[in-house]
Protein backbone atom coordinates (compact mmCIF):
# COMPACT_ATOMS: atom_id res chain seq x y z
CA UNK A 1 0.00 0.00 0.00
CA UNK A 2 2.81 2.41 0.71
CA UNK A 3 5.49 1.33 -1.52
CA UNK A 4 6.15 4.61 -3.44
CA UNK A 5 6.90 3.58 -6.81
CA UNK A 6 5.87 0.14 -9.29
CA UNK A 7 6.98 -1.79 -11.66
CA UNK A 8 4.86 -3.36 -14.27
CA UNK A 9 4.98 -5.19 -17.68
CA UNK A 10 3.42 -2.30 -19.32
CA UNK A 11 6.76 -0.23 -18.44
CA UNK A 12 9.22 -2.78 -20.23
CA UNK A 13 10.02 -2.76 -23.98
CA UNK A 14 11.84 -5.46 -25.22
CA UNK A 15 14.72 -5.32 -27.90
CA UNK A 16 14.85 -8.13 -30.17
CA UNK A 17 17.43 -8.68 -32.86
CA UNK A 18 16.77 -9.59 -36.55
CA UNK A 19 19.19 -12.04 -38.78
CA UNK A 20 18.25 -13.22 -41.99
CA UNK A 21 16.66 -16.32 -43.00
CA UNK A 22 13.89 -18.40 -42.07
CA UNK A 23 12.96 -20.60 -39.05
CA UNK A 24 16.25 -19.07 -37.59
CA UNK A 25 17.40 -18.79 -33.83
CA UNK A 26 21.15 -17.64 -33.16
CA UNK A 27 22.04 -17.49 -29.59
CA UNK A 28 24.08 -14.41 -28.81
CA UNK A 29 27.37 -15.94 -26.36
CA UNK A 30 27.72 -12.78 -24.82
CA UNK A 31 24.45 -12.38 -24.10
CA UNK A 32 22.85 -15.60 -22.46
CA UNK A 33 19.13 -16.16 -22.91
CA UNK A 34 18.80 -13.50 -25.73
CA UNK A 35 19.26 -14.32 -29.74
CA UNK A 36 18.92 -13.24 -32.94
CA UNK A 37 15.58 -14.35 -34.75
CA UNK A 38 14.69 -14.19 -38.23
CA UNK A 39 11.66 -12.12 -38.82
CA UNK A 40 8.84 -15.39 -38.85
CA UNK A 41 10.56 -15.73 -35.12
CA UNK A 42 10.71 -12.15 -34.75
CA UNK A 43 6.57 -11.58 -34.28
CA UNK A 44 6.72 -14.80 -32.59
CA UNK A 45 8.03 -12.74 -29.57
CA UNK A 46 6.13 -9.92 -30.63
CA UNK A 47 3.32 -12.36 -29.69
CA UNK A 48 4.62 -13.13 -26.55
CA UNK A 49 5.12 -9.96 -25.54
CA UNK A 50 1.86 -8.54 -26.12
CA UNK A 51 0.41 -11.52 -24.29
CA UNK A 52 2.69 -10.40 -21.36
CA UNK A 53 1.10 -7.06 -21.15
CA UNK A 54 4.82 -5.69 -22.90
CA UNK A 55 3.40 -2.95 -25.11
CA UNK A 56 6.25 -2.72 -27.03
CA UNK A 57 9.35 -4.65 -29.18
CA UNK A 58 12.74 -2.19 -29.98
CA UNK A 59 14.46 -3.84 -33.15
CA UNK A 60 17.62 -4.25 -34.21
CA UNK A 61 18.85 -5.61 -37.52
CA UNK A 62 22.26 -8.09 -37.56
CA UNK A 63 22.69 -6.70 -41.46
CA UNK A 64 24.66 -9.46 -43.59
CA UNK A 65 28.15 -8.73 -44.47
CA UNK A 66 28.04 -8.41 -48.52
CA UNK A 67 25.14 -5.63 -47.53
CA UNK A 68 27.58 -3.83 -45.70
CA UNK A 69 28.86 -0.88 -46.95
CA UNK A 70 31.24 2.63 -46.18
CA UNK A 71 27.87 4.51 -46.89
CA UNK A 72 25.66 1.93 -45.06
CA UNK A 73 22.85 1.78 -47.84
CA UNK A 74 20.98 -1.11 -46.80
CA UNK A 75 19.61 0.97 -44.08
CA UNK A 76 17.41 2.93 -46.72
CA UNK A 77 16.53 -0.54 -48.60
CA UNK A 78 13.05 -0.75 -48.20
CA UNK A 79 13.05 -4.41 -47.95
CA UNK A 80 15.89 -4.73 -45.67
CA UNK A 81 15.82 -6.89 -42.18
CA UNK A 82 14.59 -3.74 -40.17
CA UNK A 83 11.80 -2.88 -42.39
CA UNK A 84 10.38 -7.06 -43.06
CA UNK A 85 10.18 -7.35 -39.67
CA UNK A 86 8.65 -3.88 -38.94
CA UNK A 87 5.76 -4.77 -41.65
CA UNK A 88 5.38 -8.89 -40.44
CA UNK A 89 4.88 -7.79 -36.43
CA UNK A 90 2.41 -4.90 -38.10
CA UNK A 91 0.33 -7.37 -40.30
CA UNK A 92 0.19 -9.70 -37.64
CA UNK A 93 -0.74 -7.62 -34.62
CA UNK A 94 -1.64 -4.40 -35.88
CA UNK A 95 -1.74 -1.58 -32.93
CA UNK A 96 -1.99 -4.38 -30.39
CA UNK A 97 2.01 -4.22 -30.35
CA UNK A 98 4.44 -1.00 -30.77
CA UNK A 99 7.12 -0.93 -33.03
CA UNK A 100 10.32 1.04 -32.17
CA UNK A 101 13.16 1.00 -34.43
CA UNK A 102 16.72 2.22 -34.05
CA UNK A 103 18.00 4.96 -36.38
CA UNK A 104 21.82 4.94 -37.00
CA UNK A 105 23.93 3.31 -39.68
CA UNK A 106 26.12 0.94 -37.11
CA UNK A 107 24.39 -1.82 -38.15
CA UNK A 108 24.71 -1.26 -41.63
CA UNK A 109 28.72 0.16 -42.38
CA UNK A 110 31.13 -1.60 -42.80
CA UNK A 111 33.00 0.23 -40.25
CA UNK A 112 31.08 -0.41 -37.34
CA UNK A 113 30.60 3.68 -37.06
CA UNK A 114 27.05 5.28 -36.47
CA UNK A 115 27.64 7.70 -39.58
CA UNK A 116 29.68 8.59 -42.85
CA UNK A 117 33.50 8.94 -42.14
CA UNK A 118 35.38 11.70 -43.61
CA UNK A 119 39.06 11.12 -45.38
CA UNK A 120 40.34 11.13 -42.02
CA UNK A 121 38.19 9.17 -40.42
CA UNK A 122 35.81 11.27 -38.38
CA UNK A 123 32.19 10.96 -38.62
CA UNK A 124 30.93 13.92 -40.65
CA UNK A 125 27.84 15.29 -38.90
CA UNK A 126 26.14 16.92 -41.60
CA UNK A 127 26.33 14.23 -44.74
CA UNK A 128 25.46 11.41 -41.82
CA UNK A 129 21.77 13.97 -41.11
CA UNK A 130 21.22 13.32 -45.22
CA UNK A 131 21.03 9.46 -44.66
CA UNK A 132 19.60 9.46 -41.46
CA UNK A 133 16.52 11.29 -42.15
CA UNK A 134 16.01 9.13 -45.13
CA UNK A 135 16.40 5.83 -43.09
CA UNK A 136 13.85 7.14 -40.68
CA UNK A 137 11.70 7.88 -43.53
CA UNK A 138 12.03 4.36 -44.61
CA UNK A 139 11.25 2.63 -41.55
CA UNK A 140 7.77 5.21 -40.81
CA UNK A 141 6.96 3.66 -44.33
CA UNK A 142 6.99 0.51 -42.99
CA UNK A 143 4.73 1.17 -40.04
CA UNK A 144 7.10 1.67 -37.33
CA UNK A 145 5.08 3.62 -34.31
CA UNK A 146 8.48 5.25 -32.33
CA UNK A 147 11.17 6.62 -34.78
CA UNK A 148 14.58 6.05 -31.85
CA UNK A 149 17.79 7.97 -33.30
CA UNK A 150 20.60 6.81 -31.82
CA UNK A 151 23.35 8.06 -33.88
CA UNK A 152 24.27 10.91 -31.15
CA UNK A 153 24.50 13.41 -34.74
CA UNK A 154 23.90 17.14 -34.06
CA UNK A 155 20.31 18.10 -35.47
CA UNK A 156 18.92 14.69 -36.08
CA UNK A 157 15.55 15.38 -34.36
CA UNK A 158 14.71 18.10 -35.91
CA UNK A 159 15.89 17.30 -39.42
CA UNK A 160 13.47 13.56 -39.21
CA UNK A 161 10.55 15.41 -37.14
CA UNK A 162 10.17 17.86 -39.88
CA UNK A 163 10.59 14.50 -42.52
CA UNK A 164 8.24 12.88 -41.19
CA UNK A 165 5.79 15.48 -40.85
CA UNK A 166 5.86 16.29 -44.98
CA UNK A 167 5.37 12.97 -45.52
CA UNK A 168 2.12 13.13 -43.32
CA UNK A 169 3.98 10.61 -40.73
CA UNK A 170 2.50 13.08 -37.92
CA UNK A 171 1.68 10.57 -35.07
CA UNK A 172 4.72 8.68 -35.62
CA UNK A 173 6.54 9.81 -32.65
CA UNK A 174 10.61 9.93 -32.01
CA UNK A 175 12.31 9.08 -28.96
CA UNK A 176 15.40 10.49 -28.82
CA UNK A 177 18.76 8.92 -27.51
CA UNK A 178 19.44 12.62 -25.90
CA UNK A 179 22.27 11.26 -23.58
CA UNK A 180 23.91 8.12 -24.99
CA UNK A 181 27.48 7.55 -23.45
CA UNK A 182 30.89 6.42 -24.84
CA UNK A 183 30.51 3.46 -22.66
CA UNK A 184 32.25 0.42 -21.65
CA UNK A 185 28.94 -1.64 -21.52
CA UNK A 186 28.07 -2.07 -25.02
CA UNK A 187 30.30 -4.95 -25.87
CA UNK A 188 27.51 -7.43 -26.06
CA UNK A 189 24.99 -5.55 -28.22
CA UNK A 190 27.95 -5.06 -31.03
CA UNK A 191 28.41 -8.62 -31.25
CA UNK A 192 24.69 -9.30 -31.31
CA UNK A 193 24.62 -6.60 -34.72
CA UNK A 194 27.34 -7.74 -35.99
CA UNK A 195 29.04 -4.59 -35.84
CA UNK A 196 31.74 -4.98 -32.93
CA UNK A 197 34.68 -6.72 -35.01
CA UNK A 198 33.99 -3.90 -37.64
CA UNK A 199 34.29 -1.17 -35.57
CA UNK A 200 37.44 1.16 -36.52
CA UNK A 201 38.08 3.49 -34.07
CA UNK A 202 36.14 4.52 -31.16
CA UNK A 203 32.82 6.68 -30.99
CA UNK A 204 33.45 9.27 -28.73
CA UNK A 205 34.09 12.01 -31.03
CA UNK A 206 29.96 12.01 -30.79
CA UNK A 207 28.99 10.06 -27.93
CA UNK A 208 29.33 11.42 -24.48
CA UNK A 209 32.21 11.23 -21.90
CA UNK A 210 30.96 9.57 -18.69
CA UNK A 211 32.50 12.00 -16.32
CA UNK A 212 29.91 14.70 -17.81
CA UNK A 213 26.38 15.92 -16.35
CA UNK A 214 25.72 19.19 -17.16
CA UNK A 215 26.26 18.27 -20.81
CA UNK A 216 23.81 15.40 -20.35
CA UNK A 217 20.93 18.59 -20.06
CA UNK A 218 22.21 20.13 -22.48
CA UNK A 219 21.95 17.68 -24.95
CA UNK A 220 18.37 16.75 -23.78
CA UNK A 221 17.07 20.34 -24.00
CA UNK A 222 18.30 20.84 -27.61
CA UNK A 223 16.39 17.35 -28.51
CA UNK A 224 13.25 18.39 -26.67
CA UNK A 225 13.27 21.98 -28.12
CA UNK A 226 13.59 20.42 -31.72
CA UNK A 227 10.84 18.50 -30.81
CA UNK A 228 11.30 15.04 -29.54
CA UNK A 229 8.28 13.34 -27.89
CA UNK A 230 10.74 11.13 -25.47
CA UNK A 231 14.08 11.09 -24.41
CA UNK A 232 16.69 8.27 -23.72
CA UNK A 233 19.38 7.78 -21.90
CA UNK A 234 21.61 5.22 -22.29
CA UNK A 235 23.41 3.40 -20.30
CA UNK A 236 20.83 3.42 -17.52
CA UNK A 237 22.11 1.99 -14.03
CA UNK A 238 25.45 3.70 -14.01
CA UNK A 239 23.44 6.97 -15.17
CA UNK A 240 20.93 7.33 -12.50
CA UNK A 241 21.53 10.54 -11.80
CA UNK A 242 20.95 11.75 -15.34
CA UNK A 243 17.36 10.04 -15.28
CA UNK A 244 16.84 11.51 -12.37
CA UNK A 245 17.76 15.36 -13.12
CA UNK A 246 16.50 14.80 -16.40
CA UNK A 247 12.92 14.20 -15.08
CA UNK A 248 13.28 16.60 -12.20
CA UNK A 249 13.95 19.24 -15.27
CA UNK A 250 11.95 18.64 -18.16
CA UNK A 251 8.24 18.09 -18.69
CA UNK A 252 8.57 14.90 -20.62
CA UNK A 253 8.70 11.33 -20.47
CA UNK A 254 12.51 9.75 -19.80
CA UNK A 255 13.08 6.43 -21.04
CA UNK A 256 16.48 4.45 -19.68
CA UNK A 257 18.52 1.28 -22.10
CA UNK A 258 19.47 -0.95 -19.79
CA UNK A 259 22.10 -1.76 -22.26
CA UNK A 260 23.81 -5.65 -23.06
CA UNK A 261 26.71 -5.47 -20.71
CA UNK A 262 24.41 -4.23 -17.50
CA UNK A 263 22.12 -7.28 -18.28
CA UNK A 264 25.18 -9.42 -18.62
CA UNK A 265 26.61 -8.56 -15.35
CA UNK A 266 23.68 -9.49 -13.65
CA UNK A 267 23.47 -13.34 -15.57
CA UNK A 268 27.05 -13.88 -14.80
CA UNK A 269 26.81 -12.53 -11.29
CA UNK A 270 23.93 -14.74 -10.68
CA UNK A 271 25.84 -18.15 -12.25
CA UNK A 272 28.73 -17.14 -9.79
CA UNK A 273 26.68 -17.02 -7.01
CA UNK A 274 26.44 -14.16 -5.69
CA UNK A 275 22.93 -13.04 -5.32
CA UNK A 276 19.43 -14.48 -6.45
CA UNK A 277 18.95 -13.92 -10.51
CA UNK A 278 15.45 -12.47 -9.99
CA UNK A 279 16.21 -10.57 -7.27
CA UNK A 280 19.16 -8.82 -8.76
CA UNK A 281 16.70 -8.67 -11.79
CA UNK A 282 14.02 -6.84 -10.42
CA UNK A 283 15.97 -4.53 -8.07
CA UNK A 284 17.45 -2.55 -11.21
CA UNK A 285 14.45 -2.76 -12.77
CA UNK A 286 12.83 -0.89 -10.07
CA UNK A 287 15.20 1.60 -9.76
CA UNK A 288 15.08 2.75 -12.85
CA UNK A 289 11.38 3.52 -11.96
CA UNK A 290 12.88 5.20 -8.55
CA UNK A 291 15.03 7.46 -10.83
CA UNK A 292 12.08 8.42 -12.78
CA UNK A 293 11.70 6.38 -15.59
CA UNK A 294 8.94 6.23 -17.49
CA UNK A 295 9.72 3.22 -19.37
CA UNK A 296 12.41 1.33 -19.51
CA UNK A 297 14.16 -0.76 -22.42
CA UNK A 298 15.77 -4.15 -21.35
CA UNK A 299 16.40 -7.39 -22.33
CA UNK A 300 15.12 -8.72 -19.08
CA UNK A 301 11.63 -7.76 -20.56
CA UNK A 302 9.52 -11.18 -20.88
CA UNK A 303 10.82 -12.54 -17.70
CA UNK A 304 10.39 -9.83 -15.49
CA UNK A 305 7.21 -9.70 -17.09
CA UNK A 306 6.24 -13.19 -16.25
CA UNK A 307 7.08 -13.04 -12.55
CA UNK A 308 5.09 -10.01 -12.55
CA UNK A 309 2.33 -11.92 -13.69
CA UNK A 310 2.87 -14.28 -10.64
Amino acid sequence: MVRENQLSSTDLIWPLFIIDGQGEEEPIGSLPGVSRWSVDGIVTRAREARDLGIPCVALFPNTPPEKRSDDGAEALNPNNLMCRATKAIKDALGDDMGVLTDVALDPYTSHGQDGLLDDLGYVTNDRTLEVLTKQALNQANAGADVIAPSDMMDGRVSAIRNVLELAHHHNVQIMAYAAKYASAFYGPFRDAVGSGGRLTGDKKTYQMDPANSDEAIREIAFDIAEGADSIMVKPGLAYLDIIYRAKSEFNIPVFAYQVSGEYALVKAGAAAGVGDHDALMMEKLIAFKRAGCSGILTYFAADAARLLRK
